[in-house]
């Protein structure tokens, strides 16, 4: 990629920045200001980055991708399949944009009424007071252009506030629909628990159509003392679109963070999780499955912090390669001097389905305690010749028994979600899309 094409690149994406109001929260108008100025030194990666160095982003800087500021006319007629029946609060974003007649809050007279999920242009001055000390401080700009981008066009996003000890009982759901070729979006979400909360979001990522276009993502989950957070964030965009997204929790003592990370759709796309264990006792537990094909690249790059003692992580990271697809995972899991008796492991496993499928795959542990257990491992295979030879010799025809240990294999990873509507969506969908002819 030249300097030019890039730089023409950024100009094209800043398009529109420039005429975002003023929000009444003065620490969003500085973080937008400083992340203009961080975009000025930077350039979009190309593969001479290390960090970088198995993606090729240079397909995104020959389309044109512009901020889309008109309301949608969709109507719940339009979106109610991607609608799911657990869930009783819901945020719906069309283009980027906050659809309120798509959106179902929470009422002051639900026993959660404590409990705030809204959109981030139209919170009270109350919330975003309250906000203040969290937006913005947990996801790195600095060398990150995608994540300084995102932060260019703060403006509107999912905000969600649970009180101390609250337990929400039902799921969630914040619903990004992209509806218009080559736009952008910057979807954003803040997540701050209290201590002693209880809450599960979905995070999905979806299409109408399949069009070229952008989504960029940055999600900040704030994660007290003793709290627990469970999320599911999935991405089903269009295999001609390109999804960037970065992803920060931060965990206090005693906190945990569970999260499962499926990627169906993009022709390109990239996953940042970073994750921070800095109380004594934390936990984490990070799944994720890759299913992809014809030419899809899908890249995860995750990193997991112990920085205080006693703490816990496990990631299981799968990948289903089919055609000419490549997938990248980089996982690193780093114990500081100080995070003595941390227990952390790490698998990523990958299945190709054909010659031409490609993985890159890079598991590394940095340990600077002494007292510590960890172990991480990578597998790259393709199906096993005897346990399809077993399925024949009970009935099976090849390609059932191939199809059948496929789906298995991701399915895996689909069991971990605890909600049965999406769970049983996605289960349908690794099916279809393991079925060969």
């Amino acid at each position: 990629m030249s300097i030019v094409a890039s730089e023409r690149s950024l100009k094209n994406l800043l398009k529109g920045q420039s005429k975002l109001s003023k929000s009444p929260l003065k620490r969003l108008n500085q973080l937008r200001s400083s992340a203009v100025n961080q975009i000025n030194t930077l350039k979009f990666p190309t593969k001479n980055d290390e960090e970088w160095r198995f993606t090729d982003i240079s397909p995104l800087t020959k389309t044109s991708f512009q901020p889309l500021r008109v309301m949608s006319p969709l109507q719940n007629s339009d979106i109610e399949h991607f609608y799911l029946t657990e869930t009783v609060t819901r945020l719906v974003f069309i283009n980027g944009i906050y659809a309120p007649h798509l959106s179902v809050q929470i009422t002051k007279k639900s026993k959660n009424s404590g409990v705030v999920v809204s959109n981030l242009a139209t919170a009270s001055s109350k919330d975003l007071t309250a906000i203040k000390s969290h937006l913005g401080y947990y996801t790195e700009i600095k060398d990150n252009i995608f994540a300084a981008l995102n932060t260019a066009f703060l403006n509107e996003g999912a905000l969600i506030m649970v009180p101390k000890d609250i337990l929400v009982e039902a799921p969630i759901h914040l619903l990004f629909i992209t509806t218009q070729k080559e736009t952008s979006n910057h979807p954003r979400c803040l997540l701050v628990a209290e201590p002693g909360s209880n809450v599960t979001v979905i995070e999905d990522y979806v299409t109408l159509q399949e069009d070229t276009y952008i989504t960029n993502t940055v999600a900040e989950f704030v994660i007290a003392d003793s709290a627990h957070v469970n999320h599911i964030r999935i991405q089903r965009d269009s295999k001609k679109a390109f999804h960037m997204a970065n992803c920060s929790v931060s965990l206090a003592r005693a906190s945990r963070y569970q999260s499962v990370s499926v990627a169906f759709g993009a022709r390109i796309s990239r996953y940042n999780l970073n994750v921070l264990l800095k109380g004594e006792g934390a936990e984490c537990t990070a799944d994720g499955l890759a299913l992809i094909s014809n030419r899809q690249l899908a890249d995860t790059h995750a990193c997991i912090d112990h920085i205080k003692p006693h703490c816990i992580s496990h990631q299981l990271h799968k990948c289903i390669i089919d055609d000419s697809a490549h997938a990248v995972f980089n996982g690193k899991i780093i114990v500081r001097q100080d995070a003595q008796l941390t227990n952390s492991n790490q698998s990523n496993r990958n299945l190709l389905l054909t010659p031409k499928a490609i993985i890159d795959t890079k598991p590394q542990l940095e340990i600077f305690a002494d007292d510590v257990k960890c172990s991480h491992g990578a597998t790259i295979g393709q199906l096993d010749n005897e346990e399809i030879f077993y399925l024949k010799s009970r009935g099976l025809s090849e390609i059932t028994a191939r199809n059948l240990l496929t789906y298995a294999f991701g399915a895996e990873i689909i069991e971990r979600i605890p909600i049965a509507s999406l769970k049983l969506r996605l289960e349908q969908a690794v099916h279809e899309q393991t079925q060969r002819d």
